[in-house]
């Protein structure tokens, strides 16, 4: 029942404004508007009549991985793994192959072979770990030093017993980067001046593969002009804002420096 006199609907009004009546008093620290909120905007989509493709996306990363042959890993533990004899192995499985994921110049992998007898001039480059799969154990991290300042970038990790390459790639790189579980390649960007290609490779689960997930061109300050030779490719750990990610082409046959690469002047990161 409501009170005599009073109209219900205006009963109503009143029981609500009533909280505002009271809280307009300006008291300090109250909420006070922003002014106008300008109106978002979506995507346009573009010639929307376009058709479809005829052919679904190519699952790329999937032939990147195999085994690799001869190469046992007590427990899992892929820090009681030789890296050296880990190149040696894939190097013998692929004797005559010069570009793809599993591409070799001639004279890296005759260094390669002669690792043991000539450490100084050994190719492959001090091991790394982390674990970039989330599973928990870590991955050996390979760096292979090639002709005309090419690196390739290697990772593999331990299952049941046994070793798998789940990455593979080569670039004029000059550093590579950890990133939590992403592995982020700077390289040089051939034919624009000024600019690096940055690529991160992460982890794909259906893939059971790292792939280039994030890929830029980032324009970078120019550096004064230096007589010292360039600086040895690096794994260094980033800040904690990660620097985006560019591209990392395959050589090709009979080896040609593949476009990308770039440098960094993060601090040297010691192997766990």
């Amino acid at each position: 029942m409501r009170p005599r006199g009073l109209p219900f609907v205006a009963a109503v009004a009143l029981a609500v404004a009533a909280p505002f009546v009271l809280s307009g008093c300006g008291t300090e620290g109250e909420l006070k508007s922003a002014g106008a909120t300008p109106t978002a905007v979506g995507p346009v989509r573009l010639w929307p009549g376009l058709p479809p493709a005829t052919a679904p996306p190519l699952d790329y990363g999937e032939t990147d991985t195999q085994s690799v042959p001869g190469i046992k890993v007590p427990d899992n533990d892929v820090r009681r793994v030789d890296a050296v004899a880990v190149v040696k192995a894939e190097v013998a499985a692929h004797p005559d192959t010069y570009s793809g994921a599993d591409g070799m110049y001639e004279e890296t992998a005759r260094q390669i072979g002669r690792c043991t007898q000539e450490p100084a001039k050994c190719p492959v480059m001090e091991a790394y770990y982390r674990d970039l799969t989330g599973n928990g154990r870590d991955e050996l991290i390979v760096g292979i030093r090639m002709p005309d300042q090419q690196v390739g970038v290697r990772v593999y990790t331990a299952e049941n017993q046994g070793l798998t390459r789940i990455m593979a790639t080569v670039d004029q790189v000059i550093s590579v980067e950890l990133a939590g579980r992403d592995l982020i390649v700077r390289a040089a960007s051939a034919g624009i001046p000024g600019y690096e290609y940055r690529t991160a490779w992460s982890w794909d689960e259906q893939q059971r593969a790292m792939l280039p997930t994030r890929d830029e061109i980032v324009r970078v300050k120019p550096s004064a002009p230096s007589t010292s030779p360039a600086p040895e490719p690096r794994l260094v750990e980033p800040s904690p804002s990660p620097p985006p990610p560019g591209s990392s082409p395959e050589p090709e046959h009979a080896p040609t420096p593949p476009a990308s690469a770039s440098g960094s002047d993060d601090p040297l990161v010691e192997p766990s």
